[in-house]
């Protein structure tokens, strides 16, 4: 009989974890290398240092010249140098070059950029223990990362700390994000900062970096504007703008189902336009938007949808009479009419009878009716409104004539 063979089952003997060593190690390849970020790459390249289990460590000795202890931002004992991005002064030419340094890294190896997404985010989870000019240069790295595109580097990770209440509370996001806003516009359009917002899910937030007490849009737009960001300003007013907009649109479209009090319409108007600041001519223009989509476009032939618009506008004529307190306003009206009667089929015959039931209804006056007869200057469809409007216009002039 042959002897009975055992097998033995193989084991993965994993090497001890030296962090220090790791550390100690590429402190001393700057030091070799005074700095030199090109020198330092070629050193590291052709090392034989174990970057995928000390990604962290490393970047922790990029951006503050040697590890760090476990959890937190202070340095732990071992070798440190002096060429780190927190050490070095708060300028955007200074700090670029330790980004194309770190971009060579991950072209050589990708792997890394999980290790930088660590980094970076566990020292945006700390920013209140960094002085306020070392904040300063973590957010021109930040800006520049993303401004070179840094291999894929997330928003939807890096800026996940941000959100962190604390340190919006004591302004400290406020600050880090208004230095990443300036120094991210330098080089890129304020579409490509609204996108990488977007994808790290803050887009629709901005007003939430602020503290609570000053979380307005007043508050937003002084802040921004003396931090040179107009343009950021002027993208958030106008988001607001369409926010509340589509809000008063929902409101009165429900309202208007719903037929309810000519009062309670015309307050929840004034409240949308207080809340938005909405220009006087928009406001009209928006309300016979709104008055028209509400109409029930469901008849069997073009007169029964004609006589629902005309409906529309004689039940809905108070609030626009409530809005259009200017000759000015007036004549902005009869120009949106004209155009979306130009523009609309269903409506390309209704111009005269809309603009006399307006006028019926006390919202045109006469001089406003005569004034865009004789002298309007939108042209779509002028003409053969002009000739629909004649006897309308003349019967208005007999009467002038008369008085």
């Amino acid at each position: 009989m042959s002897g009975t063979r055992i097998k033995t089952r193989k084991r993965n003997i994993a090497a001890p974890l030296d962090p220090a060593s790791f550390s100690d190690a590429v402190v001393q390849i700057y030091l070799d290398n005074a700095g030199d970020l090109e020198l330092v790459a070629k050193s590291l390249e052709s090392s034989d240092l174990n970057f995928s289990r000390y990604g962290d460590t490393f970047f922790e000795v990029v951006f503050k010249g040697a590890r760090t202890q476990p959890g937190t931002i202070k340095l732990d004992e071992g070798e440190c140098h002096p060429y780190s991005i927190i050490d070095c002064e708060p300028k955007r030419e200074v700090i670029l070059p330790s980004v194309i340094y770190i971009q060579k890294i991950l072209r050589r190896r990708p792997f890394l950029i999980k290790n930088l997404e660590n980094v970076m985010q566990r020292f945006l989870q700390s920013l209140e223990l960094f002085e306020e000019n070392e904040r300063k240069k973590l957010a021109i790295f930040t800006a520049l990362a993303f401004s070179q595109k840094l291999s894929g580097l997330p928003p939807e990770t890096v800026f996940q700390p941000l959100h962190k209440d604390n340190l919006i509370a004591k302004g400290l996001v406020l600050s880090f994000i208004t230095d990443f806003f300036k120094e991210y516009l330098v080089d890129n359009s304020l579409d490509d900062l609204i996108s990488i917002l977007k994808r790290g899910k803050m887009e629709d937030n901005l007003l939430d970096f602020f503290p609570s007490l000053k979380r307005t849009p007043e508050a937003f737009s002084e802040h921004f504007t003396k931090a040179g960001l107009l343009s950021l300003v002027e993208y958030n007013q106008k988001k607001i703008f369409e926010v509340t907009l589509k809000e008063m649109k929902s409101a009165l479209t429900s309202q208007m189902a719903e037929e309810a009090d000519i009062s309670v319409v015309i307050e929840t108007v004034k409240q949308h336009v207080k809340d938005a600041k909405f220009p006087d001519v928009e406001v009209v223009r928006i309300l016979w938007d709104i008055m028209m989509d509400a109409v029930q476009w469901s008849g069997k032939n073009q007169q029964q949808n004609a006589n629902a618009a005309l409906r529309q506008v004689k039940t809905w004529s108070k609030l626009l009479n409530a809005f259009c307190s200017t000759g000015k306003l007036e004549l902005e009206l009869m120009y949106k009419i004209q155009v979306q009667c130009y523009e609309d089929a269903k409506l390309m015959k209704l111009f005269p009878e809309i603009i006399k039931s307006l006028y019926d209804q006390d919202v045109l006056a006469e001089n406003t009716i005569l004034h865009w007869f004789r002298k309007g200057t939108n042209p779509k469809g002028r003409q053969t409104f002009v000739k629909g409007l004649e006897p309308f216009v003349k019967w208005l002039e007999e009467a002038e004539e008369e008085d």
